[in-house]
């Protein structure tokens, strides 16, 4: 169905979000679902049958669940009646269920976030949905095994949808586009405003809605000029402090110089200025993670232990237990491989967004979860020859990423020993 661009798009007198303008009009429209609405789709079979079942629409926030209700129940030409479990209670639900009755069936109940309702309210749909009063389509971000009741679910068809991959984002950037103007953004930064959704399409739309309030002259914006116009601000420093900024990135520095004697000395300059041990004792602690890390692992001991000591002793005595991890960090082995590895790890989980783990190490308490795949084939390391079984453990189809190098200083050295012998058993066992 095609979309025409508004010529109030912009105006005050059009207030709707613009992921509500852009809602698709019919099933065929609806992005990234093609395993339940494409040519061979289970919703498309449903109805294709003439018979829509009430239905649980389990996936995440924005990929369709409510627009998908709506356009079944136009579908199957049955009248929409929707509530928000947060928002109502039994009464609604007598009212609707006796509406529905007086007009002798043909409704679809749309429930909202329908796991928000008590086990004792789950169980009043029952009588509802069996005798065909109503057609119920719940939609839940939580699992449907532990957050709806069994009987509930016994009539009613589990219906996954899928986060909205890259191809759907972009799909849903170009129908934004279309009903409005080109966005303001090179390539890479268009790719970066995907990832920001993260799978998310009503976030996605939101984003645009804030690139759509820029000047229309407004030149491209690359990756940095983008984050910085989405991205929260941190609030600044008073600059009235700025000697006590500077002080604390000399003694840090000196720290990771393992220059024992010029820490001691700004950490003096510190406590001679006034400076609260208590937030000296703070930045330690972040310290023997940051710069020391798995090289001495007794570091953030030790770290937390002068922390501890100087909350008992307070000050003057307890500076000196401050004093002492001060000396102890400058002379540890220095390594900064797991604070990479955090940054690396935490870049790859914004790059790649919510993907699922593997099926195989999921756990499956439940029947669904079984049907679905979950824990088939997981191998327990315990019960291998080598205690090790090389599995894949990424999410499916994402490639293996070294993000922990340690370095071979310290105990690290140990560990790489360890993650070498595991990397050889890994590759011969995938053979």
């Amino acid at each position: 169905m095609s979309r025409k661009p508004s010529p109030s798009l912009f105006t005050e007198d059009v207030p709707k979000p613009l992921a509500d303008r852009l809602r698709p009009l019919a099933l065929e429209e609806v992005i990234g679902q093609d395993h339940l609405l494409g040519p061979t789709g289970t919703l498309t079979r449903m109805l294709a049958r003439g018979s829509l079942a009430s239905l649980i629409l389990w996936g995440p926030p924005g990929v369709g669940k409510t627009t998908i209700a709506r356009l079944l129940a136009e579908r199957a030409n049955l009248a929409f009646v929707q509530l928000s479990a947060v928002f109502s209670g039994v009464a609604d639900l007598k009212r609707v269920f006796e509406d529905a009755a007086a007009r002798g069936g043909r409704t679809l109940l749309f429930v909202d976030e329908i796991h928000r309702f008590n086990r004792a309210q789950q169980d009043g749909f029952l009588p509802f949905v069996e005798n065909g009063t109503v057609t119920l389509i719940g939609a839940t971000t939580e699992n449907p095994s532990f957050a709806l009741n069994g009987a509930l679910l016994s009539r009613c068809q589990v219906l996954v949808l899928r986060r909205l991959d890259d191809t759907g984002l972009e799909q849903l950037l170009a129908r934004a586009e279309a009903a409005t103007r080109a966005l303001p953004l090179d390539p890479e930064a268009r790719g970066v405003l995907r990832a920001m959704a993260d799978g998310d399409g009503r976030y996605l739309l939101n984003l645009v809605e804030q690139l759509l309030a820029l000047p229309e002259d407004t030149a491209p914006l690359d990756t940095a000029a983008l984050s910085e116009l989405l991205a929260k601000r941190a609030a600044l420093y008073d600059k009235d402090r700025e000697e006590h900024y500077n002080l604390i990135s000399a003694l840090h520095k000196s720290l990771r110089g393992s220059d024992c004697d010029a820490a001691l000395y700004w950490f003096a300059r510190m406590i001679a200025g006034g400076e609260d041990p208590r937030y000296i004792a703070r930045r330690l602690v972040r310290f023997a993670n940051e710069d020391i890390g798995l090289a001495d692992p007794n570091a953030i001991t030790q770290a937390l232990a002068g922390w501890q000591t100087y909350e008992r002793l307070g000050s003057p005595e307890g500076d000196l237990a401050i004093s002492q991890v001060v000396v102890y960090l400058a002379t540890a082995p220095k390594s900064n491989a797991l604070y990479k590895a955090h940054g690396a790890a935490l870049r790859m989980a914004k790059a790649t967004g919510s993907l699922m783990p593997p099926a195989h190490i999921l756990n499956a308490p439940t029947k669904l979860m079984k049907n679905l795949g979950y824990g088939a084939g997981y191998a327990y390391d315990h019960d291998t020859e080598d205690g090790f079984s090389g599995q894949n453990y990424f999410p499916d189809g994402m490639p293996r990423e070294n993000l922990y190098r340690p370095r071979d200083r310290g105990f690290e050295r140990e560990i790489a020993k360890r993650l070498d012998y595991w990397a050889k058993l890994r590759a011969e066992k995938q053979k």
